[in-house]
């Protein structure tokens, strides 16, 4: 699957593309789907795909660095993200705010 963004986010916001349940682990060794039902409430994961330019700083002046690149698989808030459907491909577009962790291994 292609990480390449059709979406420039903007500000402290990043894209992501939501993880495949392979990649979550939520098909099982033999290929068995693990159902939704199964699965206790946890925060969503992905990879980011493009990322803002950052927020301005309270004098206006300069753009407050991201702590997330291009890549980085991270954890993020179920409730802190809003869903775009481009070219039939899932996309979240997530505040920095809400980005609760990035998976270092």
């Amino acid at each position: 699957m292609s990480d390449k963004s059709p979406i420039r986010p903007l500000a402290d916001r990043v894209v992501v593309r939501p993880l495949t349940d392979e990649e979550l682990g939520t098909v099982s060794m033999s290929g068995i789907i693990i159902p939704e039902t199964a699965k206790k409430e946890k925060p969503a994961q992905g990879v980011v795909v493009a990322v803002g330019q950052g927020k301005w700083n309270e004098d206006g002046d300069a753009r407050l660095a991201m702590d997330v690149k291009e890549g980085d698989r991270i954890v993020f808030s179920m409730y802190g993200y809003d869903e775009v459907k481009v070219a039939n491909k899932d996309y979240f577009i997530v505040a920095e705010s809400s980005i609760l962790g990035v998976f270092t291994g």
